[in-house]
C-alpha cells in the first residue's frame, strides 16, 4: 500500500441562525502525507487534529475542500458513483459498533455480503463461518448485540468489514469506548490481521500498540502531518516539543 496524500483541506461551514452568523472551520490545513509501500498506517495525535476527518476522506466517506489522495497510484474519486465503487473494495471501523439492534450477529455479518455485495445466502453463510471460528466467535453468531460484550461487538463490526474481503481496512479509535480486557480482545484481532498481512489505516491513541503494528506512524495535530517517519524511528528519540508533549500526556494517561 503506497499512499500519498497532497495538499488536502476540509472546511465545514456552519449556516446562520438565530442572528449568529454562517461560520467556517478548517480541519485539515493543507495536509501532505506520502508513505512507503506499507501494510500498516498508524495516525496518532491529540483529540479535534484532523486524524478522524483524514481517516472518512481515505475511506471514501467525505469528500474533501481541496487536494487529492492517490493509493498505489491511483488518484481516489471525488464523484459520488465513483466513491460509491471505491468503498466496496474497502471496509470501515469506528468507534461505536454501528451493529443492526434487531439483527443476530451472524445476520449482521451476511447483510452487506447478500445486499451489496450480490453473494447468495449460502455463498455468504459459508463465507462468515471460517472467520467466525477463527477469532472465537462462532458460539455467539445467534446473539443479538445487546447480548455481546462490547469487545465482542467491535470483534463483530471488525469481522464485517473483514468479511467482504477489502483491498484495506479503516479502523477510527476501535478501542476508545472499552474496558482493559475487551480493549485486548480487539487489538489482539487486529494485531492478527497485521500478522496475516491485511493492510490497514489506523487512528488511535495505544501508543504501545501502535507501535508494535505499525510500519510507518504520522502525528497529525492543527489539521497537518507535523512528524512521520518509520516505526522505529519515530518513537525513537523525538525532538519536535509538540511530539514530546504528546507522547508524555499518552504515557500519563
Amino acid at each position: 500500500m503506497k499512499l500519498d496524500v497532497r495538499g488536502l483541506v476540509q472546511r465545514f461551514t456552519t449556516s446562520a441562525a438565530g442572528g449568529r452568523p454562517a461560520t467556517t472551520a478548517t480541519v485539515l490545513d493543507g495536509l501532505d502525507l506520502t508513505t512507503g509501500d506499507i501494510t500498516a498506517l498508524v495516525l496518532v495525535g491529540p483529540s479535534g487534529g484532523g486524524k478522524s476527518t483524514l481517516l472518512r476522506i481515505l475511506a471514501g466517506l467525505d469528500v474533501p475542500t481541496a487536494g487529492s489522495v492517490a493509493f498505489d497510484g491511483a488518484a481516489l474519486a471525488r464523484d459520488e458513483v465513483g466513491l460509491r465503487g471505491y468503498r466496496r473494495t474497502v471496509g470501515t471501523v469506528f468507534q461505536a459498533y454501528n451493529l443492526f439492534p434487531h439483527l443476530t450477529a451472524m445476520e449482521n455479518l451476511l447483510l452487506p455480503l447478500i445486499h451489496v455485495h450480490g453473494l447468495s445466502p449460502t455463498a455468504a453463510a459459508d463465507r462468515v463461518r471460517g472467520p467466525l471460528e477463527r477469532f472465537q466467535l462462532a458460539a455467539h453468531a445467534h446473539k443479538r448485540p445487546a447480548e455481546l460484550s462490547g469487545g465482542q461487538k467491535q470483534r463483530i463490526a471488525i469481522l464485517r468489514a473483514l468479511v467482504i474481503q477489502p483491498q484495506r481496512l479503516f479502523l477510527d479509535e476501535p478501542t476508545s469506548a472499552l474496558d482493559p480486557e475487551m480493549r485486548g480482545e480487539v487489538l489482539d484481532m487486529i494485531g492478527e490481521l497485521r500478522a496475516a498481512g491485511t493492510q490497514f489505516v489506523l487512528v488511535t491513541h495505544e501508543m504501545a500498540f501502535a507501535r508494535r503494528v505499525a510500519d510507518e506512524v504520522a502525528f497529525i495535530a492543527d489539521g497537518r502531518v507535523l512528524a512521520h517517519d518509520r516505526t522505529a524511528a519515530f518513537f525513537g528519540q523525538p525532538t519536535l516539543p509538540r511530539l514530546q508533549a504528546f507522547f508524555t500526556g499518552a504515557l500519563a494517561s
